[in-house]
């Protein structure tokens, strides 16, 4: 649901950056999805197809890999390698955790639950008066000039992937079809 529009010329896409030195891609993912939008986020898994291995005895079917990448030519020797993930907001309780602990901007989330559904995790965002309380957006989490013009929007699927167009709405649509294909084998309507 979050996208990133550039105030300076009104374009939308979704966040992505370059990896720190050893920081693993999906942590990197995380990250960026909060210095380019203000939301802070974990990863979602979801039971899409990839051709990576599981461990011996691992029966589990939703994984936090990469729902889509891309090779960008930087220079004739250096390529830009991008991979999106699917990525959730975090439920108001953790916020508030990371808020009141985090010594800088940026603090890891815990991973999303593994015996969490999604109707569950969904419950997390009722409050008292049986609304939905929407995520908080962080100002100022932008890292360089550039950033400093991005803002993060809440938006639906639909109006996400008519915004972003092509490969980029592609990613979301990718990513949707993974939450309703969970959503059906957790028996939700």
């Amino acid at each position: 649901r979050v996208v990133c529009k550039d105030t300076r010329n009104d374009v939308w896409f979704l966040p992505k950056g370059r990896r720190d030195a050893s920081e693993e891609t999906g942590v990197t993912a995380i990250r960026e999805g909060f210095e380019e939008s203000g939301y802070r986020n974990r990863l979602l898994p979801l039971p899409l197809p990839h051709i990576q291995p599981r461990p011996n005895g691992d029966a589990q079917k939703c994984d936090t890999e990469p729902i889509a990448t891309r090779l960008l030519p930087v220079a004739t020797h250096y390529q830009y390698m991008l991979f999106w993930y699917a990525a959730e907001t975090l439920p108001p309780s953790i916020e508030t955790s990371l808020s009141a602990s985090a010594s800088e901007a940026f603090a890891l989330p815990p991973p999303f639950p593994a015996n969490m559904t999604l109707a569950q995790r969904v419950a997390e965002d009722q409050n008292e008066d049986g609304g939905v309380e929407e995520p908080k957006r962080h100002e100022g989490t932008g890292v360089d000039e550039d950033e400093a013009f991005y803002v993060g929007v809440l938006m639906g699927v639909e109006e996400a992937i008519e915004v972003l167009g092509g490969s980029s709405g592609d990613v979301v649509r990718r990513a949707w079809e993974g939450v309703c294909l969970r959503k059906k084998m957790e028996g939700e309507k």
